[in-house]
């Protein structure tokens, strides 16, 4: 697996995501493997002098998406990282078994209808779209979304930026959400196997990228 220093611009990152096929962008429990924690000293979180902060490595994500051949959301233990198109049938089928299509009539049902009809929409629209307008309603609106991605059924297409007054993005960016069926076709999350077998393909596999990592560390991460 490459080391905390190889990698340096996005079309680098591009390449080991497709190499080991599953990437945590921020820490994932185990050490080292993580995106922040693979690309060299400039490409991390660094504050300024002046309250702002330079992160070549937050910058590169909707660059990447855009490019086509990586898939991001908040796949592991809740948390975000990339997933490259090679392995996302496998993945999808596995969690698709531990996370069944919502129930008609709740929430999560509500929220991909919404998604669905609409194509994608950043977080804040679709919260509005689907009616948490109220106090306190954002981080429970957002637990419902995380659990979605985890399920693997939404996906984030791109990141939205505010644009100030002298057409400058600035900020943290909004995640313009969509479901992978919208983004890359209805047979994206097909698989010609039984989810059992796509978890023991993915297992097998990481237990080869993360020669360290214990068995239970690499479950955490796939549940």
């Amino acid at each position: 697996m490459a080391s905390c220093q190889d990698i340096n611009n996005q079309a680098q990152l591009i390449e080991l995501i497709q190499e080991i096929g599953f990437l945590p962008l921020l820490d994932s429990g185990i050490s080292g493997y993580s995106a922040e924690e693979m690309v060299s000293d400039e490409c991390r979180y660094s504050p300024l002098p002046d309250g702002g902060w330079e992160w070549l490595l937050w910058k590169w994500k909707g660059s990447i998406l855009t490019e086509g051949s990586t898939v991001y959301g908040k796949f592991f233990a809740g948390k975000a990282g990339f997933v490259s198109r090679k392995w996302w049938p496998d993945f999808c089928n596995y969690r698709h078994s531990v996370h069944p299509q919502p129930a008609a009539g709740t929430i999560e049902e509500a929220i991909l209808f919404t998604l669905r009809a609409q194509g994608s929409l950043i977080t804040r629209d679709l919260r509005a779209a689907c009616g948490f307008t109220g106090s306190n309603m954002r981080s429970k609106f957002d637990g419902y979304i995380t659990r979605l991605q985890m399920a693997c059924r939404i996906v984030t297409e791109d990141f939205v930026y505010p644009i100030d007054r002298r057409g400058h993005e600035y900020g943290w960016g909004w995640s313009l959400l969509t479901t992978p069926e919208q983004l890359y076709g209805l047979d994206s999350c097909k698989c010609d196997c039984s989810p059992n077998e796509s978890f023991e393909r993915i297992f097998a596999h990481l237990k080869k990228v993360l020669p360290n990592a214990s068995e239970k560390q690499i479950i955490r991460l796939l549940k």
